[in-house]
């Protein structure tokens, strides 16, 4: 994926979360059930918000995982 690509998926999970998070934090009427699971689409949005974080910075060079940890007692 390239930046701009990576970017808009930011903004669109940013998004989601927002949305998901204001949907489950809304009042329950129980006559209605509840169609989407909005804090699990928080969650689940949440977690590739982050993946997606991590992959911008191996777009601009920072290197992660286990293998590039500074050697230690870590």
């Amino acid at each position: 994926m390239d930046l701009a690509m990576t970017l808009a998926g930011l903004g669109a999970f940013a998004g989601l979360s927002v949305l998901a998070n204001w949907q489950s934090g809304r009042k329950w009427h129980g006559e209605r059930p509840r169609i989407v699971p909005w804090r699990t689409v928080l969650v689940l949005s949440a977690f590739c918000l982050v993946v997606l974080l991590v992959h911008l910075l191996n777009l601009f060079g920072v290197e992660t995982g286990p293998e590039n940890r500074p050697s230690g007692r870590f």
